[in-house]
């Protein structure tokens, strides 16, 4: 790892990639001229950016419902009702 790299806080992790995604990202990385590092990284952060608050989220929505907090039938119908044409 690079000196550079060290002072950004960053570390180096190794993963294995299926031949044609290696080739998929090698394509991508010289389109847009970044670092093949770089190219994963990003795709890699927007991933867990959207996938952790939706994990988090259905986590939170099944404690709800074991909990028994459902809304009763007269929310329910209401919510509907409020979006009928």
């Amino acid at each position: 790892m690079s000196a550079d790299a060290k002072a950004q806080g960053q570390t180096q992790f190794n993963v294995r990639l299926p031949a044609d995604l290696k080739t998929r990202l090698e394509t991508y990385a010289q389109l847009v001229g970044r670092s093949q590092a770089m190219v994963a990284s990003e795709a890699l952060a927007d991933y867990l950016d959207w996938r952790i608050p939706q994990i988090e989220a259905l986590k939170q929505a099944i404690a709800v419902a074991d909990r028994g907090e459902f809304a009763s039938a007269d929310e329910v119908a209401a919510f509907f009702k409020a979006y009928e044409t």
